[in-house]
């Protein structure tokens, strides 16, 4: 039997409400690009499919190229960015988190927006990319006939918001 100070002592710790570390980041926050980053590199079709098409070479010189992300029911600019470039011969993400680069390259980087609903809806599978931005519900700019020939990894990508754990009950800061 337990020492009732003991057992005070676990009922207060189980008791206690999980600290904020514990809590699904944002949907399309820092943190969230950070998870969706390492969601990324586990994603054989993304790893793969974007060095066998060519897309990772399309990097504008710099090594990487960028995809920038937000919510437009939350903010006008994008909240996330994430970074992949070419590693042991597989497309990596290497970065994921705050928006840093000032200046994209729109024949090399994405810029992708939805209304968290329909950002939900891709992430759950319920319709890919080629629905989304013929019926207005992904908002895409970058270099489109690349995003064309790579809609197989396109679709994994937006797969990846429903992967990726997140609440979306609040904009992220």
């Amino acid at each position: 039997m337990l020492h009732p100070l003991v057992r005070i002592a676990l009922w207060s710790a189980l008791t206690l409400p999980l600290p904020a570390l514990a809590q699904s980041p944002v949907l399309m926050s820092p943190q969230w690009a950070a998870l969706a980053c390492d969601a990324w590199n586990k994603e054989a079709v993304l790893t793969g499919e974007l060095v066998e098409s060519g897309w990772i070479k399309n990097d504008g010189g710099r090594g990487y190229k960028v995809m920038q992300l937000f919510r437009t029911d939350c903010s006008k600019q994008p909240t996330a960015e994430m970074r992949i470039a070419l590693k042991d011969a597989k497309a990596i993400c290497v970065y994921g988190g705050a928006v840093e680069t000032a200046k994209l390259d729109s024949g090399a980087d994405y810029v992708m927006s939805a209304e968290t609903p329909r950002w939900l809806e891709m992430g759950k599978g319920e319709y890919g990319p080629m629905r989304a931005m013929m019926f207005g519900r992904l908002e895409f700019a970058g270099p489109k006939l690349e995003a064309m020939g790579n809609m197989g990894p396109f679709s994994a990508f937006l797969l990846l918001v429903g992967k990726v754990p997140s609440e979306a009950s609040s904009c992220p800061k």
